[in-house]
């Protein structure tokens, strides 16, 4: 019995990655957005979260120019040599990683934090959106951490009934929430992207 696959893996954005050279399809997500908002900008130093295999990098080494400074973050090894981006091992869980940062020559805090991740899917709907909620909070956090007032934020979230909640933790953060599907997502993904726009200057609480 012949098997069919879900959806062609090698489709338009596929090849167009491949004459690119660029490392995934994934990148011309991050284009649409960028050209629709003009989130990045020429000498701004930025954090890519889930980096592998690296074609957000090379959109952000190639945006950000010779004056920025690009950070790939990611469990999964990368090999990619770009000129003005390093990417380095870390568990964005560690409680250590600004120290991590230090340690390969990047001084907090960012211009811009992006985020990419994605979990493992399991085909249990439910489950899959669950983890991506929690991958969408665990960058939420790294940016609360490490994203400077007025930087930008972007992750990826697999739309489920918590869209309203997280929407509502960034417009708490950001001037401005956006929220966008990229013309290259395939059509049966149910992902989307949140874009915080300007992040805000938040106030200590009162003791």
């Amino acid at each position: 019995m012949t098997r069919t696959m879900a959806y062609n893996k090698r489709d338009h954005y596929y090849h167009k990655a491949k004459e690119d050279n660029y490392a995934a399809r994934s990148i011309y997500k991050l284009e649409e957005i960028d050209q629709k908002y003009r989130i990045i900008k020429p000498g701004m130093k930025v954090l890519d979260l889930g980096a592998a295999p690296g074609s957000w990098s090379q959109f952000l080494s190639q945006r950000v120019g010779e004056n920025g400074r690009v950070l790939g973050v990611d469990l999964i090894r990368i090999e990619l040599t770009l000129p003005n981006a390093l990417f380095i091992h870390a568990d964005l869980r560690d409680l250590n990683l600004e120290e991590i940062f230090k340690e390969h020559g990047f001084m907090p805090p960012f211009d811009g934090v992006f985020s990419d991740m994605a979990p493992k899917t399991t085909g249990i709907r439910i489950t899959d959106q669950a983890r991506s909620m929690e991958l969408c909070e665990l960058a939420l956090n790294v940016a609360d951490r490490f994203l400077k007032p007025g930087g930008n934020f972007v992750c990826k979230f697999f739309h489920s009934d918590e869209f309203t909640d997280l929407k509502k933790q960034m417009e708490a953060r950001y001037g401005r929430v956006e929220v966008l599907r990229p013309k290259s997502t395939r059509k049966e993904s149910k992902e989307i992207f949140l874009i915080g726009i300007s992040r805000k200057i938040v106030k200590p609480p009162l003791v």
